[in-house]
C-alpha cells in the first residue's frame, strides 16, 4: 500500500498540512491506524481531491461502531462480490453498494 505524509497530501490537494490534519481530526480522511496520522493511503485521493464519498462512508462506519482499525481493515479487505476492495469500489464510483454494505454491517 502506498502511503503519503500529511505534507505530501497537502501538496496534492493544494492546501496546507494543517488543513490535512484537520481533515483527519474531522474524520473526513483516515490515516493508517497506529501511524500517528503520519501515513495516509494514496488510494484515498483521486484527481487532486479526497475520494468523493470517503468522508460519508467513514461516518457510516464510525456510527456503526467500527473502531479505526476495523474500519481500515474493512476498507482494504478483498470482497469477491464487489469485486475488489471497498476503497477500489469508491474509486470506481460504486459508492452506493459500498455504503449499503457498511450500513448492513452496522446492524
Amino acid at each position: 500500500m502506498d502511503t503519503l505524509t500529511p505534507a505530501e497530501v497537502a501538496r496534492l490537494l493544494g492546501t496546507s498540512p494543517n488543513r490535512v490534519r484537520q481533515l483527519l481530526r474531522d474524520r473526513k480522511l483516515m490515516a493508517v491506524p497506529g501511524s500517528g496520522n503520519g501515513k495516509i493511503p494514496a488510494e484515498f485521493l483521486q484527481d487532486g481531491a479526497v475520494l468523493k464519498h470517503l468522508p460519508g462512508l467513514l461516518t457510516v462506519l464510525q456510527d456503526g461502531g467500527f473502531t479505526d482499525e476495523e474500519a481500515f481493515d474493512w476498507l482494504f479487505r478483498e470482497d469477491e462480490s464487489l469485486p475488489g476492495t471497498p476503497v477500489q469500489a469508491l474509486r470506481d464510483n460504486r459508492h452506493t453498494e459500498v455504503t449499503r454494505r457498511a450500513q448492513a454491517l452496522a446492524l
